[in-house]
C-alpha cells in the first residue's frame, strides 16, 4: 500500500514499496505546464526542463551526466500541458546518490546565461525535428485547430521567436513564480522504505518557500473547423478531433474502453477496417487527451492523397456507428480484458507505479487502488459507451486537420448523418 507524507510547506511525498525488485524510480513532479504560460511565455516550461540539467551551484552539466552514468542510472524529464516531471531510475543500492543529484538539480540550478544560449540552439533543433516529422507536427497543428488561441492550442516547445527571446532572467522569474511547494509532488516506487526516503528528501525540499500569486487556469472553448496544410510529402496525414472529457470525469472508464474498441489496438474497428480490410494505411489509431477541465478525442492516420477522402468518410462512419448501435457484449468484454491486462502489466513496472502515484495525487489528492479501477472498468455497460459517443461525436464539435499533398476538393465537407452508415465493420456489430 502506498504511503504519503506532507511536508510543512505543502510538498507531498508518496511512495510504493516493491520489495521484489532491485530498482527504484523517482520523480519530482510540478503541477505546472504549457497551459500556464501566457503567449509571450510559451515555451518557458519546456525551456526550464532542459535547463534543470545544465548545472547547479555544486555540479556542472557534465558532472550531472557523469555521476548518473557512473551508477548505471537513467534520468530524463518531460513537459506536458499541465505538469512537468524530472525523473530518474537506479538500482536500489544507489538510491542515496539519485536522491542527492535530483534534489540538487531541482533546488540549486543556476540557469547560467551561457548555458541558456547553448540550450537555445538545442531547442530550436528540437522544433525543427518535430516539424520534419509529419505525424508529430500534425498533432500540434490539430491541437491549435481544435483549441484555437487557448494555451492548450499551442506547442509545448514554444515558438522560434519566443525561444530566441528568452533570457536567463525570464527563465528564473518563471521558475520562481510557478514552482510553488503545494504544486510539487515527489513520487518514488521500488525497493524503498517510505520513512527512510522522507528522511532523505524532506530536509532539502522543506526549505522551499513561495508566496507569489498564481494565475488561474481558464477553461477552454473549442473551435472546431477544417484546416488544411499543403506540404510536399508522400502521404496526407489526417487528424480528426472531437470533444473529450476531463481526467477526473466519472465517465473516463467508459471513455477508455470506447477508445480501445474504436482504435486502441490491432483488433480495433479502425485498424481492422482501414488497414486490414482495405489496406489504406499503415498506421491508424484513436487517442485520448484529458486535462483537468477538458479533453479531446482524436483519430490519426496517414494515407495516399487519392485515398484521403475515402479514409475520412470511413473514420466518420466508425464514429457514427458507435453513436447509432450499442457495441456487442463480446466486443466490450474483450476491451475490458485488454485494458485490465495493460493495467496489471504496468503495475509490475517501477516507472509506471511512480507515474501513477504522482498523477493520482495531482488529480485526485489521494491514491486510487488498482482494484477500485478494475471494478469500475468491469462495470461499464454498452449503454454507457453509446451515450458517451452520442454526446461527443457531433459535427459541431469536430475538427479535421490535414497535412500533405492536399486536394482541397476532397475536403469540402464531412459530418455525422442521421442515416445508418455503410461500413464493412457494421456487419456483425449489432
Amino acid at each position: 500500500m502506498p504511503h504519503k507524507t506532507v511536508l510543512p510547506n505543502g510538498i507531498r511525498i508518496v511512495s510504493q514499496k516493491m520489495p521484489h525488485v532491485r530498482s527504484v524510480s523517482m520523480g519530482v513532479w510540478v503541477d505546472v505546464g504549457a497551459r500556464d504560460e501566457s503567449e509571450a511565455q510559451s515555451g518557458l516550461s519546456h525551456f526550464i526542463e532542459h535547463m534543470i540539467f545544465k548545472g547547479t551551484t555544486r555540479r556542472s552539466a557534465y558532472q550531472i551526466a557523469k555521476e548518473f552514468d557512473a551508477i548505471g542510472g537513467h534520468t530524463n524529464a518531460f513537459t506536458c500541458m499541465e505538469n512537468t516531471c524530472y525523473h530518474a531510475k537506479v538500482m536500489d543500492t544507489h538510491l542515496d546518490t539519485m536522491v542527492e543529484i535530483l534534489s540538487d538539480i531541482f533546488l540549486n540550478s543556476l540557469f547560467d546565461p551561457e548555458e541558456v544560449e547553448r540550450e537555445r540552439q538545442v531547442i530550436l533543433q528540437e522544433i525543427g525535428m518535430v516539424e520534419d516529422t509529419p505525424e508529430e507536427h500534425l498533432h500540434i497543428l490539430a491541437g491549435r485547430n481544435f483549441w484555437g488561441d487557448h494555451p492548450l492550442g499551442r506547442s509545448i516547445l514554444g515558438t522560434r521567436d519566443n525561444i530566441l527571446g528568452f533570457s536567463a532572467d525570464m527563465i528564473k522569474s518563471f521558475f520562481s513564480q510557478f514552482y510553488h511547494p503545494e504544486r510539487i509532488v515527489v513520487s518514488v516506487a521500488g525497493n524503498v522504505d517510505h520513512h527512510r526516503f522522507v528522511d532523505m528528501v524532506g530536509p532539502a525540499f522543506a526549505a522551499i518557500r513561495n508566496d507569489q500569486p498564481l494565475p488561474e487556469r481558464c477553461v477552454p472553448a473549442i473551435r472546431p473547423q477544417t484546416q488544411l496544410h499543403k506540404r510536399s510529402l508522400e502521404q496526407v496525414h489526417l487528424c480528426l478531433a472531437t470533444l473529450g472529457i476531463s481526467v477526473t470525469d466519472p465517465r473516463r472508464f467508459a471513455f477508455s474502453l470506447m477508445n480501445t474498441i474504436l482504435g486502441g489496438n490491432m483488433s480495433s474497428r479502425l485498424f481492422q477496417e482501414i488497414r486490414e480490410s482495405r489496406g489504406l494505411a499503415y498506421s491508424i489509431y484513436s487517442f485520448i487527451v484529458s486535462h483537468v477541465d477538458s479533453g479531446l478525442f482524436g483519430v490519426y492516420t496517414g494515407v495516399a492523397a487519392e485515398n484521403a477522402r475515402q479514409t475520412i468518410d470511413l473514420i466518420v462512419q466508425a464514429l457514427q456507428l458507435l453513436r447509432t448501435f450499442p457495441v456487442k457484449s463480446a466486443e466490450l468484454r474483450d476491451a475490458i480484458e485488454y485494458t485490465k491486462g495493460n493495467l496489471f502489466l504496468a503495475a509490475e513496472s517501477v516507472d509506471n507505479q511512480m507515474v501513477r502515484m504522482a498523477q493520482n495525487e495531482l488529480h485526485f489528492g489521494h491514491y486510487i487502488h488498482l482494484d477500485e479501477i478494475i471494478q469500475k472498468i468491469e462495470t461499464v455497460t454498452v449503454e454507457e459507451i453509446q451515450a458517451l459517443a452520442q454526446a461527443l461525436f457531433r459535427t459541431e464539435q469536430t475538427s479535421l486537420t490535414a497535412l500533405g499533398p492536399i486536394n482541397k476538393k476532397e475536403f469540402s465537407s464531412f459530418g455525422f448523418k442521421p442515416d445508418a452508415p455503410k461500413m464493412k465493420v457494421e456487419r456483425g456489430q449489432r
